[in-house]
């Protein structure tokens, strides 16, 4: 028989198990003491629905055959099933197989195992190339200490149970959603749905089930202001320097223009919280392509990030910055990169400006020591307009305040990207949060994919009607979980 692998449990922040290996029966035949090979794979392929009834005839008919795997992994029952045929020649022996008490929740980061017991995705995969299992000898179970990991279940449940609400609430096509530490860099939650069963090898390889959060790259729109503006305040601007947004920007045949455009210059702070394409455009183009590429990179939006999960996927970025590239980038547009990714480089930037690597394993909270992106002057400034973009009655995230945890956040409404263009009136809506926002401990990413607007929207499918009161109802679920103490308490 194949060597199975004993695997260490998977365990929460807080031991609770996410992964477990068991004792389990496997069927098995001995050719040379098999009576009857026809009843005997007839009985077979009732019992087990056997495709090639031809070939296990022939295998059990070859008495040489002293070992022939009839069935692996046979719940109880059906081993009972087995055992009353009374059959000559069929053996059962015991192997260690993997379970999931958690179900999906969890599924995309614990990846799978094989038939075998080893590891072929997520952090199944990275404890094997870590040498942390090992040949199961007799069905044994692994001695060793759990793998301790950096989520919460009970705030995995509760962003999970919330993006549901809101996929039926908003009759969106998915959601996915990611709370993380922003000193630490653990990843305290991530959800990304439709889920996927990490003990279904097919829910595994559905590409509709694919980890948003980790795996996908997307253009994220407007929530990159953040870096724009960022980039703006280590040049030498203040949130009140003033920026020409009186007419749209052109570039080549394109026509940049607001939304809502005010017709008048605004301050950069206004830029955010009104979230100015033209402004954005104005302080990239102020800036300079070389400049705005290497700020870019030095947030680590240029590359793959990846996790003990895996590797991340390429960024998709323009080849050259030209004017127009400078002017999209700057409001999130022409450069796709996985939502970690983004939450990791918004995180620096609001955590007084340290370079945090995102990580799925425990770090019991303790301050990550990354390089300075930003200046402690800019972090803090931004911190202020993000918690701005919430209080002021125009902001944009307005609809994301808490009562008693002061949320700051920016949202984002891109066009969904296909086939080279755009699908019209398709999006993904955003918000990007943190709590308590003069400090952040925790940095929130919530997004909908093709949300329709209802009745409660106004029709409208811009985040700041969706993803933003969505980001609210997580955070009053989880800061309590979390250890966040209402403000003023």
């Amino acid at each position: 028989p194949a060597t199975t692998l004993a695997r260490p449990d998977i365990v929460d922040r807080n031991g609770r198990l996410m992964a477990t290996d068991v004792q389990i029966p496997a069927l098995y035949a001995d050719a040379a003491l098999i009576q009857d090979p026809d009843e005997t794979a007839e009985r077979m392929v009732a019992l087990f629905g056997h495709k090639d009834v031809r070939g296990l005839r022939k295998s059990l008919a070859d008495k040489s055959n002293r070992f022939v795997w009839l069935k692996r992994g046979l719940s109880p029952r059906m081993a009972q099933s087995v055992h009353n045929l009374g059959l000559p020649g069929l053996s059962f022996v015991d192997e260690v197989r993997r379970t999931y008490p958690a179900g999906r929740l969890g599924g995309h980061l614990l990846g799978r195992v094989d038939i075998d017991n080893r590891g072929t995705a997520g952090l199944e995969r990275y404890i094997d190339e870590m040498g942390a299992s090992e040949a199961a000898h007799g069905a044994r179970l692994s001695a060793r200490a759990p793998v301790r990991l950096s989520v919460d279940l009970g705030v995995m449940h509760a962003l999970n149970d919330e993006l549901l609400a809101a996929i039926d609430r908003y009759e969106a096509a998915g959601a996915a959603g990611i709370v993380l530490d922003a000193q630490s860099g653990e990843i305290v939650a991530s959800v990304s749905l439709p889920g996927a069963d990490p003990g279904s090898a097919e829910e595994g390889l559905d590409p509709s089930r694919t980890d948003k959060l980790m795996a996908g790259t997307y253009e994220l729109g407007s929530v990159m202001k953040l870096v724009t503006v960022a980039m703006a305040l280590e040049d030498g601007k203040t949130p009140d320097t003033m920026v020409d947004t009186t007419a749209p920007l052109t570039a080549g045949r394109y026509t940049i223009e607001d939304l809502h455009p005010l017709g008048r210059p605004m301050s950069v702070a206004e830029v955010f919280i009104h979230s100015s394409n033209v402004g954005a455009g104005q302080l990239a183009l102020q800036s300079g392509a070389e400049r705005q590429k290497a700020f870019l990179e030095r947030l680590g939006l240029w590359a793959p990030l990846g996790t003990e999960a895996g590797s991340g996927p390429e960024p998709l970025r323009p080849q050259s910055i030209g004017r127009a590239e400078q002017i999209t980038l700057s409001f999130g547009h022409g450069l796709a990169v996985t939502p970690l990714q983004f939450v990791a480089a918004a995180a620096s930037l609001l955590n007084g400006g340290t370079r945090v690597t995102p990580t799925l394993l425990s770090r019991d909270g303790a301050a990550q020591s990354g390089d300075q992106v930003v200046t402690a002057k800019t972090s803090e400034a931004l911190r202020a307009l993000m918690r701005l973009n919430v209080t002021d009655p125009s902001g944009s995230g307005r609809r994301a305040d808490v009562a008693g945890y002061r949320v700051g956040g920016k949202t984002g409404t891109a066009e969904m990207a296909v086939d080279g263009g755009y699908k019209k009136k398709s999006v993904i809506a955003s918000f990007l949060g943190a709590f308590p926002a003069e400090a952040p401990r925790y940095v929130t990413f919530v997004m909908l994919f093709e949300p329709k607007g209802q009745k409660e929207t106004g029709g409208e499918i811009t985040a700041g009607r969706n993803a933003a009161p969505v980001t609210a109802r997580i955070i009053e679920r989880i800061a309590p979980l979390l250890g966040v103490r209402v403000a003023g308490l």
